[in-house]
């Protein structure tokens, strides 16, 4: 029900003038007689100090509804939750944040629901509020467009999020002293916006934008500059075209939309994030997008970005040579995207694209075609004896492709922390951290915290690690997640027991278990599923009725 429908609905009319119980309240938060008349935009924002990614939303907010109502809308602010998974990693509380994910989604869909408004202008600026907000517009189908609240600035010696983390690393590996560390926790965080590198934030503001969802180039512009206020007053006019043309969600997010944003994706090394998040997109969309499609696209398409977390550039470094905009036109040239698709532009993906000037010469960010980083994609989906429902490595080729070592398991993710930083790790391990799934955490944390050690303890190449838990943007090596089925629901990783033979090969995507089919079985059948971590509350619910990585960890598919 859109604002006109209840409209409809509760006006009464008075010495024949048309009245409405609303129009008290809503004069109360500001309207005038003229406010009635125009669509009202709910403006959601994910404004917050519990994190420096959403800090400054509330200004882009203010920006956006004032864009709207110079359009001839009626911008109404209202906010949703965000959370913080640099603060809470390595924490019971990070079991909180792919959860928020879903409460996102459920609150823009209550509020601009229940309010009624006629269009929705979202502004999110940290990794799960994304997904968040676009699965709530999806569900209501409105026009809509999505705002990214913008990437941070670099700290000193091109320091950022991640460099903290691998300090710590590095700290126990008596690499860097305690001043040192201190100097680095201190400076690398020099204000607003999302993490630095082509991390989970930075990565689905770009799928967002290649989907068509965003304002060309809201992906690629920081947080705090005139581009990014400029980027929120364009949404209103924007707002209003899309209204005036009837062009909603399910007109934009279309099956080819989504290989588009999983192939820019590949093409920026994005996060193994993107395809939870994407597959939980499509299904709210209800666009079939399948495990397998990722491994599909990517055998086609090359991995072109030089930038963190493998590689060498920030995303401000980006932004400074033209964002993702001249990398889709290349794409486009070369046969890679679908140019038909429709954006929030009210204009195709081709049309935005053929005035965008190509990249500088001489950069060296973004490879050309004919000399990828890697040939096809780092998002690599694995199957075999231990992960029969599917696994997720992010491989860019730096690390290998293939990996042999024994299993060192670990029933936690602060279980494995401990062993690396006391030494117990060593080269050829094969780490595996389970319980760390959707539900049997539940929640899904993300290893950032053990991949950062690893990484800062110089063993990012002699080890490898896997998980029924996910990754940070920021965690690389040789890494595979998204384990399904999780050890909580009895899948094959709740029974490797240290010692055993594990074998990762990127060629032929496969994960092996190295122990025969009847030993495993024997092995599943002494297994007992371990009594639920939480029986009350929000991550009771969320291990209730949440699906696997492999189906996108949502939580509406079998309602």
């Amino acid at each position: 029900m859109t604002n006109k429908d209840l409209r409809k609905h509760s006006k009464i009319m008075v010495d024949g003038m048309e009245q409405s119980p609303s129009r008290s309240m809503l004069r109360a938060v500001g309207f005038k007689d003229a406010d009635f008349k125009k669509p009202q935009i709910g403006i959601a924002s994910t404004w917050s100090m519990v994190t420096p990614c959403n800090m400054h939303i509330n200004r882009l907010a203010e920006e956006a509804s004032a864009g709207a109502d110079a359009a001839g809308g009626k911008g109404i602010i209202y906010n949703t939750i965000t959370i913080s998974d640099g603060i809470s990693m390595g924490t019971e509380g990070m079991k909180y944040s792919l959860v928020s994910r879903e409460v996102i989604a459920d609150s823009i869909e209550t509020v601009s629901g229940c309010m009624g408004h006629d269009a929705i202008i979202a502004i999110g600026g940290c990794d799960k509020n994304m997904p968040g907000l676009l699965m709530g517009i999806a569900r209501l189908n409105r026009p809509a467009i999505f705002i990214y609240g913008g990437t941070i600035q670099p700290g000193p010696n091109h320091t950022n999020i991640i460099s903290v983390f691998e300090a710590v690393g590095e700290h126990a590996a008596g690499k860097v002293s305690a001043l040192q560390l201190k100097n680095i926790e201190e400076t690398a965080i020099p204000g607003p916006g999302s993490c630095g590198g082509m991390y989970t934030a930075n990565t689905m503001a770009s799928a967002i934008e290649a989907l068509g969802m965003s304002l060309p180039n809201s992906s690629a512009q920081d947080a705090i500059s005139a581009d990014k206020v400029a980027d929120c007053r364009n949404a209103g006019p924007a707002i209003m075209n899309l209204l005036e043309q009837d062009i909603k969600p399910s007109d934009i997010m279309t099956r080819a939309a989504f290989e588009n944003a999983i192939k820019v994706t590949i093409a920026l090394g994005g996060s193994t994030n993107a395809v939870l998040h994407l597959l939980a997109m499509a299904h709210t969309m209800r666009v079939p997008l399948e495990l397998d499609d990722f491994a599909r696209i990517g055998k086609t398409v090359p991995m072109l970005a030089d930038l963190k977390p493998s590689g060498k550039y920030l995303m401000s470094e980006l932004i400074k040579i033209g964002g993702i905009q001249p990398l889709m036109k290349m794409m486009l040239a070369a046969g890679m995207l679908d140019g038909s698709c429709m954006t929030v532009t009210s204009k195709t993906l081709a049309e935005n694209l053929a005035t965008v000037t190509p990249y500088p010469a001489g950069q060296d960010i973004i490879m050309p075609l004919d000399k990828p980083i890697k040939k096809d994609s780092h998002l690599v989906v694995l199957r075999g004896n231990l992960a029969p429902g599917g696994a997720v490595a992010k491989i860019t080729g730096k690390e290998g492709l293939k990996f042999a070592g024994n299993a060192r398991v670990f029933e936690s993710e602060e279980q494995c922390l401990r062993g690396i930083l006391d030494g117990k790790v060593v080269k050829g391990d094969v780490l595996v951290i389970r319980y760390e799934g959707p539900r049997g955490a539940p929640g899904m944390r993300e290893m950032l915290s053990p991949t950062s050690a690893i990484m800062g303890a110089g063993l990012g190449k002699d080890v490898a690690l896997i998980t029924d838990g996910r990754f940070s943007g920021g965690s690389h090596g040789f890494v595979v997640g998204h384990v399904t089925p999780e050890a909580s629901e009895g899948g094959p990783i709740a029974i490797v027991q240290t010692g055993d033979r594990i074998a990762i090969d990127a060629e032929t995507n496969t994960v092996t278990l190295d122990v025969s089919a009847a030993e495993i079985a024997r092995r599943l059948q002494l297994w007992q599923k371990p009594a639920p971590r939480y029986t009350r509350g929000v991550l009771a619910k969320y291990a209730a009725s949440v699906t696997s990585a492999s189906e996108g960890a949502v939580t509406d598919k079998n309602l």
